[in-house]
Parts: structure tokens; C-alpha cells; sequence
């Protein structure tokens, strides 16, 4: 995987999560059309160009790796709580005047590092890779300035919002860099494990993307501004093809 993409996928989290210092009063309307947006492309990802890429794989029985991604991020939101799919009120009431949640941050990374292991594959086709790099980003950028709003809600100070937000988004190129460096050493060269791990990580974001399409609102209106969303979203995953 070339430079720049470590760097996007780095900088895209820094700056939307950093978004939150300035404009503190970021609409919780405005967080969940973006979660929407990114749900809608997930989703569509993983229909239109994940999920044919590795059921066309020599690996038997890769639907059992799908399905254990699918519960492995159910249990990764026994620490993070959902903060993945934008519940931030759950921690800041919880968490508001106690010590900083490392739970969640551990949920959080694992969760993150998990999703960049798989972008040094090597895919039948190079747009499979750039659909999957745009979106983990297009996932990260909501996930970012949920994880920054709950951290300064909570009453921790700017520097350790700052520290624990960059943590988060060293996790991505992290794990793409760990696999890269596996998949080069013989003893545990993890390419010929490539096609288990892409399926891991699609029952992920088939976890997180339904469960964000599948919250609803009370209020109708703001449901249809989330159709047209979701249809966008979808919309540009197609784009792709």
C-alpha cells in the first residue's frame, strides 16, 4: 500500500475528530446523517465488491470467518459500548467525572487495527482496494468526532482528548503496517491468511453498518434525510464498480 494512504488514513481522523475543538456544538443530527452516510457505504462495500472477492477464494468455508467477524465486533462493544455506530450520550453519562474509560479505547483500537490489516491484500481488482480504503475512512471520519465529543464531555482536558483521539488513528495504519511486515516474514507470513481476514473484518462492517441503518427516529422527517443519506451513500459505493 502506497504512502499517502497511510498518511489518509491518519490525517482524515485527526482533522474531523480535531473539528470538535473548535466547533464544540456539532449537531448530534449532523453525527448521525454522517453515520448513516458511511453506514449506507459499508454496507454497500462489502455487497458489491468484499464479499464476491473472498467467496471467490480457494478458502472453504468462508462464511464461518464472516460470521465470526460478525459476533468478534458484537463483542468488541461489550468495551466500546457502540461508540463505533455514534452512541456517544451512553458514555458520557456513565464515564462523567470518573477515570478516563480504557475499555472503550481498547474496544476502540482493536476494533480500528483489525480493519487496516487487510488493505495490503493483494485483490483481484486494485478498485476493491480503494473502495476499502475509502471506507474505513468514510467510517473513521464519524467514528473520530463521536469518540473527540464524548472525551470533552466528559470533562477530559484537550491535551488527552488530543493524545487518545491520535491514538485512535495511528490504529488503521497500524494494522496495516503489522500485516504487511507478517506477510513478509516466512515463519508467520500471514498473506496465506489474507482471504480469513478480509472476511473477518466484512462481518464487522456488516455488524456496524446494519445496525446503523436499522436505527431509527421518532421524528419522520429527519428518517427521510437519512433515506436520502443512505441512498447517497450506497449511491457512491456503486460509483466504484
Amino acid at each position: 500500500m502506497p504512502l499517502p494512504a497511510y498518511l489518509l488514513l491518519w490525517i482524515t481522523v485527526v482533522l474531523s475528530g480535531g473539528t470538535v475543538f473548535f466547533f464544540s456544538g456539532i449537531r448530534k443530527r449532523v453525527l448521525k446523517l454522517l453515520l448513516a452516510f458511511s453506514g449506507a457505504y459499508l454496507f454497500a462495500l462489502c455487497v458489491i465488491h468484499l464479499i464476491p472477492e473472498v467467496y471467490s477464494s480457494p478458502v472453504k468455508n468462508i462464511g464461518i470467518y464472516v460470521l465470526a467477524g460478525f459476533f468478534l465486533q458484537v463483542a468488541l462493544e461489550i468495551f466500546s459500548e457502540g461508540i463505533e455506530h455514534g452512541h456517544i450520550h451512553i458514555h458520557i453519562h456513565k464515564h462523567q467525572q470518573q477515570a478516563f474509560p480504557f475499555a472503550l479505547m481498547v474496544g476502540l483500537c482493536v476494533h480500528s487495527f483489525l480493519e487496516g490489516m487487510p488493505l495490503v491484500q493483494q485483490f483481484s481488482d486494485e478498485k476493491t482496494r480503494n473502495s476499502l480504503l475509502a471506507g474505513i475512512i468514510l467510517h473513521h471520519i464519524p467514528v473520530a468526532i463521536a469518540l473527540t465529543s464524548m472525551l470533552l464531555e466528559s470533562g477530559i482536558k484537550k491535551g488527552g482528548a488530543l493524545f487518545y483521539l491520535i491514538l485512535f488513528a495511528c490504529m488503521a495504519p497500524f494494522g496495516a503496517i503489522t500485516s504487511n511486515l507478517l506477510s513478509e516474514t516466512a515463519v508467520t507470513n500471514i498473506s496465506n491468511f489474507f482471504d480469513q481476514v478480509m472476511a473477518l473484518v466484512i462481518g464487522i462492517f456488516l455488524h456496524i453498518s446494519t445496525t446503523i441503518l436499522f436505527e431509527s427516529s421518532e421524528e419522520h422527517r429527519f428518517n427521510y434525510y437519512k433515506l436520502a443519506t443512505i441512498i447517497l451513500g450506497a449511491g457512491l459505493a456503486l460509483i466504484s464498480l
